[in-house]
């Protein structure tokens, strides 16, 4: 678990300049689901290009079925 929490004592310096309360709101959802999907076996960037390109014709009121923890039971095709 020290180590998942390298990359934000490293960039601590950097996240001091999020611009505002709501950037930082903004880069902490971002870690969040990078680390989620790195938990479940998902390569991140891999994960995100997915949800990007179904974010468009996904129904709002389904949005936690792009979640990581459900991408995964649904498709093989993002493997870590």
């Amino acid at each position: 678990m020290p180590r998942a929490l390298r990359a934000v004592a490293l960039g601590r310096e950097n996240y001091l300049f999020a611009g505002s309360d709501f950037g930082g709101e903004r880069a902490a959802a971002i870690y969040s689901l990078i680390g989620t999907a790195k938990l479940n076996g998902l390569d991140p960037e891999a994960y995100l290009r997915e949800v990007l390109q179904r974010i468009p014709g996904h129904p709002v009121n389904r949005i936690e079925e792009l979640l990581p923890s459900n991408l995964v039971a649904t498709t093989e095709a993002i493997p870590c």
